[in-house]
């Protein structure tokens, strides 16, 4: 009886834990575009107090080209309330990393030295062919 009984636990208890849960996920795409289904990405997914957001791109390595990749993210950020005072991780990849390098002043300048922790990565090709810059940001907004 004892095993039957630790038994009918052990199937009810796993039954509990064993339905899925989902998080709550607040998706926000370009001009309301549905990107889920044409590209099958979202350009940012807020969950909980957290921001994840898809790399914003350009083909143009410049101090121009690098301003309108990060407007683009203050952007982003705005829609939820936040600044890049919120930003606590920053991707960058890049097919130039030297061109990078030389204008990093541009990039600082949305940060006002307080900088997040950040990956730089030169990789050969982007998604979109003729990019050269691609910036993703995660950030935390408080409780």
């Amino acid at each position: 009886m004892r095993n039957i009984l630790m038994i009918s636990f052990f199937i009810a208890f796993c039954n509990v834990f064993s339905q899925e849960i989902k998080i709550q996920k607040e998706k926000w795409h370009w001009n309301n575009k549905t990107q889920d289904s044409i590209a099958g990405y979202a350009q940012a997914v807020k969950v909980d107090n957290v921001i994840y957001i898809s790399g914003v791109v350009t083909s143009n390595i410049t101090p121009e080209g690098i301003t309108s990749v990060y407007n683009n993210l203050k952007a982003v950020l705005a829609n939820y309330g936040a600044t890049f005072d919120n930003v606590v991780k920053e991707n960058l990849y890049t097919t130039d990393i030297e061109a990078i390098k030389k204008y990093n002043d541009v990039r600082k300048k949305f940060y006002s030295n307080d900088f997040p922790a950040a990956t730089w990565v030169q990789v050969q090709r982007l998604y979109m062919p003729d990019s050269k810059l691609e910036v993703e940001l995660v950030a935390h907004l408080p409780k």
